[in-house]
């Protein structure tokens, strides 16, 4: 089959990553070239990475050594005498155009200019010195997804604090098991927020979880628009508003340069195993790798305006303010993305000027789902890119999205964590698209593909690994000082290699599959299979809204439970299972078709949005799931509790 999109040459000729090669003396016109680019990447990856800092005209000291310690896998470093500031460098732009577009449900779109932007960070700069904030210290936000947010941990940048968030729709346990463990000084909350039409109040939650937080001095209120009516006892307990906090116009904008690896932000793995881990990720290491994404595989040039759908809760949101490094505006959406009508995102691209849409798999799917054709209804042709990330992008996806939103797209299915706050792999601006397909390995990333005994495979599945350090990897884990926790968590498995935990095959183009977690393969007849396989030909069915598969123990082997969510007016009948077990049949093997196929009224998912196959696994064990305040539906699980399916 031929790609699904290919650049042409006048495009191929624009782009940044075309600048960036020329910088290093170097074409990057072809698949081939590209790949003789990433060779270089990494075996000089020090090399690269100077380019890159000075290409993305990194501010600041960078000092005489480059990297040091590279053979160690952890423990190269980049940069060690380096001295920056992550948000002077981010606020590098400081005139009247655009920098932030603000949409919500609730209200009209707000604008914030760069010139508006570095003001305000200046003033949310001086609040926290004068509320006792240092260097080092933690500032914590319970926000949803504006300028507030983006002022308030740019302002902690500025002065060296740690910026830490989650969304407001954690419960108090929650916001503990996250915030409790890095002992916050300052803390910023919204008073409510709106989703889905329906009004939610945050300050008497927030009772709850300052009476928890005893490290915290001070608490901010971020006074919302959404009509929330809280009680009198919550506001007298948190009288500080964001407005009377951040003061007077006047203040000085200054910034406190610090160590390359000096802690830039604390995001948390998605604690449904247990209380999250918090992950620390260094200001320098995260404008880097940052620049190097936006700018190489996203293209994201000058003027441009940027969206990601995200909560403060996902690692895509800190992705996406580092975009203003590359001056370009960032565009953010307070609500759901189906509020009123799943048109809702596609309105705000034309309304915008959006040039690059992010993403996530599962909202693809539901566009798909719900019989809209975007491309018809809809103008979008300031759009050059579509980013999908959270989990597999399905080959029918990429169907979807070149025949009913856009066919003239660079559409970039990119994967990483919130363990590098960053991508292994995503998109090549410069190459084609094939269906079902991540482009290429990230550049300087040296990502392979292990067996169980760290063997390099090709042409079958295995264990995404990346074999040489980068400069976001994480300066370590929050009260971890042996390092330990960091060590089990991904160095473990492979002596010296970091082992990232999903399932993925390289492809015969040089790009990669993603078939799910590696912890949460399927292993029936000791054949291990990854659960997206799966996924991509039920969820095909229009009956099937969502899909979950895990395995269960069963006499002395492993069999396959799908669970699925129907559409309205669906019935799992006899006939329906018969075509679920025939379309996985047909389309993979007989070993991926289930041994059982269970209705459930809805599946369980993290706050990002992801569906947790392991919590369910334990549920049908009768295990405990530790953490249930990590969901976003906790009460899902209990409909997978002692099913009488299972039984037998």
């Amino acid at each position: 089959m031929p790609p699904l999109w290919q650049p042409g040459p006048e495009r191929i000729a624009a782009t940044r990553l075309t600048a960036f090669g020329r910088r290093v003396g170097r074409t990057v016109s072809t698949p081939e070239e590209y790949e003789a680019l990433h060779r270089w990447s990494v075996g000089a990856s020090p090399e690269f990475w100077l380019a890159v800092w000075e290409f993305g005209g990194v501010i600041g000291e960078r000092g005489g050594r480059l990297a040091v310690d590279l053979e160690k896998m952890p423990g190269g470093r980049f940069f060690p005498d380096a001295r920056l500031n992550f948000a002077e460098n981010v606020l590098r732009r400081r005139d009247d155009a655009t920098a932030i577009i603000a949409a919500s449900e609730s209200g009209e779109d707000v604008r914030m200019t760069y010139a508006q932007l570095a003001r305000d960070v200046a003033r949310a700069a001086r609040a926290l010195r004068l509320s006792g904030v240092r260097a080092g210290d933690r500032v914590c936000g319970i926000l949803t997804n504006r300028p507030e947010a983006i002022v308030a941990a740019l302002g902690a940048a500025a002065i060296g604090a740690v910026w830490s968030s989650c969304s407001p729709d954690f419960g108090v346990q929650g916001v503990v098991d996250r915030f409790g463990q890095i002992e916050p000084t300052l803390l910023l909350s919204v008073d409510g927020y709106q989703y889905g039409g329906r009004y939610f109040d945050c300050l008497t939650k927030l009772d709850g979880i300052v009476e928890r937080l005893p490290s915290v001095k001070k608490t901010v209120i971020v006074e919302t628009t959404s009509g929330v009516v809280s009680t009198s006892h919550a506001r007298k307990r948190h009288p500080m508003s964001w407005t009377a906090w951040l003061g007077s116009d006047d203040a000085d904008l200054t910034f406190e340069r610090l160590p390359f690896d000096h802690p830039l932000y604390v995001l948390y793995s998605s604690g449904t195993t247990g209380v999250p881990k918090c992950i620390v990720h260094g200001a320098g290491g995260t404008l880097l790798q940052h620049l190097k994404e936006h700018q190489l595989h996203c293209d994201i040039q000058r003027d441009d305006r940027v969206f990601y759908f995200s909560t403060l809760g996902w690692m895509m949101w800190n992705w996406l303010v580092t975009v203003l490094a590359s001056e370009a505006a960032i565009i953010l959406y307070d609500g759901s993305p189906f509020h009123p009508t799943g048109n809702c995102l596609f309105e705000l691209a034309d309304r915008t000027g959006m040039t690059l849409f992010g993403t996530s798999a599962k909202f693809i799917d539901a566009v798909n789902k719900a019989g809209l054709r975007p491309g018809a209804t809809h103008d979008l042709h300031t759009v050059r890119t579509m980013t999908s990330t959270g989990s597999p992008l399905a080959p029918e996806s990429f169907d979807f999205v070149y025949r009913e939103i856009k066919p003239d797209l660079h559409l970039a299915s990119i994967s990483g964590g919130t363990d590098i706050v960053s991508c292994f792999a995503g998109g090549n601006p410069n190459g084609p698209v094939w269906r079902g397909e991540l482009q290429v390995s990230a550049l300087a990333m040296d990502v392979d593909v292990f067996d169980e005994q760290g063997r390099p495979i090709r042409g079958e599945a295995g264990e995404l690994v990346c074999k040489r350090p980068f400069p976001s990897m994480p300066v370590g884990f929050w009260n971890d000082p042996d390092g330990s926790k960091y060590h089990a968590a991904y160095f473990e498995k492979f002596s010296n290699v970091w082992c990232h935990g999903d399932w993925v095959r390289f492809t015969e183009h040089g790009g990669l599959i993603i078939y799910g977690r590696s912890d949460a393969t399927l292993n029936p007849g000791g054949v291990r299979i990854g659960t997206a396989e799966i996924y991509r030909q039920v969820e095909q069915l229009p009956e099937i809204v969502e899909s979950l598969a895990v395995g269960q123990q069963w006499e002395g082997d492993e069999r396959v439970v799908l669970f699925v969510r129907l559409a309205p007016g669906a019935v799992l009948d006899d006939d329906l299972r018969r075509r679920i077990a025939l379309q996985i049949r047909s389309n993979t093997t007989a070993r991926h078709v289930p041994a059982r196929i269970v209705q459930v009224a809805d599946i369980p998912r993290t706050k990002s949005g992801k569906i947790v196959e392991l919590a369910v696994r334990h549920v049908i064990h009768g295990r405990p799931v530790k953490n249930r305040d990590a969901l976003a539906n906790p009460e899902a699980l209990d409909l997978f509790r002692d099913l009488p399916e299972l039984r037998s």
